[in-house]
């Protein structure tokens, strides 16, 4: 078959993150620079589900000029726009759940689509999969999700962003707990992986990080702030991932997930935490939730160039791949290339026992709760031996 494309359209579904414009205006002039249409799909899918025609944008040059550096998506987003289980108002007034999935894919056919761009984390990519499978135009994803916890890719947009923004808050947070000799505990996201509380942990020299994928024991936490204070170090500084959870315990939830809704939303971790270590070591704590923070404000110098290459390898695969064929573009170490939908669906990339960046935060001493500390601390009596024979 040939590869002939004329009009794609472009998406963006979930969570917002640092760089979706970024990958908006480089997907749009890569495909205006071969001739082709572009049609932006706003709020997910809602464009593609809805009878409104406000919904559907035409994007050239002009609409995405200057937008690299802003955060969120001229498009919109939401995580409230699954088409096989889409909020539909009834003439009773009430909002019930209706398979919509058969009205978007004859309504892209209808607009002429012949390939979508679809900009998202694992929920976006796993519907694309379906709908593709059910009929959809062929599909290109883009990842994004500051959770950094998409499997077949080493690196997300956004992630990078949402740590510098958590490592700065850190760097703030040591002077107020140092003049209060406090524990100060920052909650930070990443639904189900700990990658966010981990790198800006360890990058902000936190005493202890708490990821879910290494249940915690919150006595080892209280020694860890113990031992410090023994040290004449009075103040501790806790990093805990949203979805951490104590062993044997489960996730912290602020409520759960619904017709409409694709996740339970996790939330109050840090509070628990803070309350259960200040009552063990008789120390103030606080605890302070980054919450929204690190999706918002503008992309880092790495997330704008990951966007841009991620937007423009997204066309290439469109113009010289295989016109059956539907994929995810990925990052593996320095090289942009692709893998197939299908295995860019297939779960979570979690941290990992062995991964280096946890072996390094154990190796400078920071605690994660699983293990006491042993033998292995920082005793400022210990002298070394003189040398044999002095």
């Amino acid at each position: 078959m040939t590869n002939k494309i004329r009009r794609i359209a472009i998406s963006t579904g979930g969570g917002d993150a640092p760089g979706l414009n970024a990958v908006i205006r480089a997907v749009t002039l890569s495909a205006r620079f071969r001739g082709w249409e572009v049609l932006g799909i706003k709020y997910g899918y809602r464009g593609l589900c809805e009878d409104d025609p406000s919904l559907i944008l035409n994007l050239d040059n002009d609409a995405v000029r200057g937008i690299t550096h802003l955060g969120g998506t001229i498009l919109g987003s939401t995580n409230r726009g699954d088409p096989f289980s889409y909020p539909v108002r009834q003439p009773d007034g009430t909002v019930t759940p209706v398979d919509v999935s058969d009205k978007l894919i004859a309504k892209a056919h209808a607009l002429g689509i012949d390939a979508m761009v679809s900009i998202g984390g694992d929920g976006s990519i796993k519907l694309a999969h379906k709908l593709r499978q059910k009929g959809l135009p062929r599909v290109v994803a883009v990842p994004k999700t500051i959770d950094n916890d998409l499997p077949g890719t080493t690196l997300t947009f956004g992630f990078q962003t949402a740590v510098a923004t958590a490592t700065d808050a850190l760097d703030k947070l040591h002077t107020t707990a140092q003049s209060h000799e406090r524990v100060m505990v920052c909650e930070v996201m990443g639904r189900y992986a700990g990658w966010i509380a981990l790198y800006s942990g360890i990058a902000g020299s936190a005493d202890a990080i708490l990821i879910p994928e290494l249940p915690y024991d919150i006595n080892v936490v209280a020694e860890q702030v113990m031992r410090r204070q023994r040290r004449g170090r009075p103040f501790s500084i806790i990093v805990v991932a949203e979805g951490a959870r104590p062993k044997g315990g489960d996730m912290t939830f602020a409520n759960q997930k619904n017709a409409f809704q694709e996740h339970s939303r996790l939330g109050g971790i840090g509070a628990r935490v803070a309350a259960e270590l200040e009552q063990l070591t008789g120390k103030e704590a606080r605890c302070l939730v980054l919450g929204h923070l690190q999706r918002g404000g503008t992309p880092i110098t790495s997330d704008r160039l990951l966007s841009l290459r991620l937007g423009a390898a997204a066309a290439r695969f469109l113009a010289d791949g295989d016109p059956e064929q539907s994929a995810m573009i990925s990052l593996s170490g320095q090289t942009i290339g692709y893998v197939p939908l299908a295995e860019a669906a297939s779960g979570l990339r979690l941290v990992t026992p062995d991964s280096e960046i946890l072996q390094t935060g154990r190796d400078i001493g920071i605690c994660f709760g699983d293990e006491p500390r042993g033998t292995f601390d920082l005793d400022t009596s210990f002298r070394p031996p003189p040398p044999s024979g002095s």
